[in-house]
Formats: C-alpha cells, sequence, structure tokens
C-alpha cells in the first residue's frame, strides 16, 4: 500500500503541479548537503501555495525552515509587498536555505533567522496572517501559545506531521514527539479562542497528517 500511496502522489504531482526546475533543484540541493528527507511532498507544498493564495497572505510565519522547500512554496504565494519569517534552529540547514532561496529568488522577501525558535518567537511582532508549525515536536504546545501571540482573528495555523503514523492516539507513547503533538491537541481543543481540525494523510511521506486552525 505505501507504494501505491507513493504512485498517487506522483500522479497528482504530474497533472496538477507544473515541473519547475527551482523546486528539484532545491530537493537536490538539500539531498547533497545531507538534510534529513523531511521536506514536505509537492503536492502537500503546493497545498501550504494554495492556502496563502486563499487568505491573501502578506505576512507568513514558518517554524522549522529545513532546506527551505516549503518556504519557497509560500513565498510564491505572496504578494510583491509580502514577506515570510522563517525559524531555523539548525545553522547548516539555515545555510543550505538561504542559498536555496536565492537562487530561487524570493530571499528578498524571506527573513530567515537562526537559533532555537523559542528565543526568536518573543522578538518577533505580530500579527502574521499565515503560520506554518513544522519543527521539533515536543514543543508544539509552546510553539503554539507563540502562535496565537502572533495572529489576529482570522489567521490560519497549520501543525505539520501530527498524527505520527497513528501514534497519535497512543496515550502511553514514551516517544517525546508523540506526547507533544499529543499536548499540542490538547490545547487545540480547549482555547475557546481557536477553531480546529485535523486531517489524516498517506502519500510519499507516509502515513501521518495535518492540523488546521
Amino acid at each position: 500500500m505505501e507504494k501505491r500511496w507513493s504512485d498517487v502522489d506522483r500522479y497528482i504531482a504530474a497533472k496538477l503541479i507544473p515541473d519547475d526546475p527551482v523546486f528539484s533543484q532545491t530537493l537536490a540541493a538539500n539531498q547533497r548537503a545531507g538534510l534529513p528527507a523531511q521536506d514536505v511532498a509537492p503536492n502537500q507544498g503546493k497545498f501550504l501555495h494554495i492556502v496563502a493564495l486563499m487568505i491573501q497572505a502578506r505576512r507568513i510565519l514558518e517554524i522549522g525552515t529545513l532546506g527551505g522547500y516549503s518556504t519557497l512554496w509560500l513565498a510564491r504565494a505572496l504578494p510583491p509587498s509580502g514577506r515570510i519569517v522563517t525559524l531555523e534552529a539548525n545553522a547548516r540547514h539555515a545555510e543550505v536555505a538561504r542559498d536555496n532561496l536565492r537562487r530561487a529568488g524570493v530571499l528578498d522577501q524571506v527573513e530567515l533567522r537562526t537559533g532555537p525558535a523559542l528565543a526568536s518567537l518573543p522578538t518577533l511582532t505580530g500579527p502574521f496572517d499565515l503560520i506554518f508549525i513544522d519543527a521539533d515536536k515536543p514543543a508544539n504546545p509552546e510553539y503554539l501559545a507563540w502562535a496565537i501571540k502572533l495572529s489576529r482573528p482570522g489567521t490560519v495555523i497549520i501543525g505539520d506531521n501530527v498524527v505520527r503514523e497513528g501514534e497519535l492516539v497512543n496515550a502511553h507513547s514514551k516517544d517525546e514527539r508523540v506526547q507533544g503533538v499529543r499536548r499540542f491537541f490538547d490545547r487545540l481543543g480547549e482555547d475557546y479562542r481557536l477553531i480546529s481540525t485535523a486531517l489524516q494523510t498517506v502519500g510519499s511521506k507516509g502515513w501521518d497528517g495535518f492540523s488546521l486552525t
């Protein structure tokens, strides 16, 4: 079934995502640099792009840059005056991302901050129109708290990789990533200011899912 999931992702990409060498060059650069193969899939990247277009986002916050692949999808949805702030803890990853974004021609719309996100978030000024949380999962509850502080009514907050191959439902998991996501869901459900759902996904990235708030 996992092969079929990947086949479907490739079919979707072939039919609906025009070939753009900038994106393939970004993925290739990430691989050459030895970055973890944790980039969103192309159809997931375009999903982020479409959400940003739908809400006419002008200010985007991304928590977790990696090599800048999702950053590029989001930046491509911005108007000329728009801006994305992206936070990356790993200096090597940030260096690769900066090179990728420069080559793609969007670096002038990107503010890439290096260092722990929980150190950078208090220095930011909101509100942001769209916030994408895709970093270390144990800190997801804290990232959500900051996302809310940096939001306005109508801000969209997307949390990635929240199903964890079904381990989300395992209350006794020893995996801190799972427990971080479970606490994240607790806060999503308890905060009266938030309207949230989550969807499971299967595809080239395996069995996972995202939250939408």
